[in-house]
């Protein structure tokens, strides 16, 4: 089935700032698929497109049926 035909789903997404900018990727696919930006908005447009891009070249499979429900932050010290 061709991917724009497909109804829309939610992808989760990791966006993390850093010093000299943004980066994001999405839970639950299969592959690597990664963004950057220089603002959030624009590390979200970017990850939104990375991942329709990477849906069309590997085409639904590369949804991974296992996505996340929910996802956390958490720190341990060394």
């Amino acid at each position: 089935m061709n991917p724009e035909m497909q109804p829309s789903r939610p992808i989760k997404v990791i966006v993390e700032k850093h010093a000299d900018g943004y980066i994001a990727y999405p839970l639950g696919m299969r592959g690597v698929v990664v963004a950057q930006g220089d603002s959030f908005d624009e590390v979200v447009r970017e990850v939104h497109s990375a991942i329709k891009a990477h849906i069309e070249t590997f085409g639904s499979e590369a949804i991974d049926g296992s996505e996340p429900l929910e996802a956390f932050v958490a720190e341990t010290v060394l």
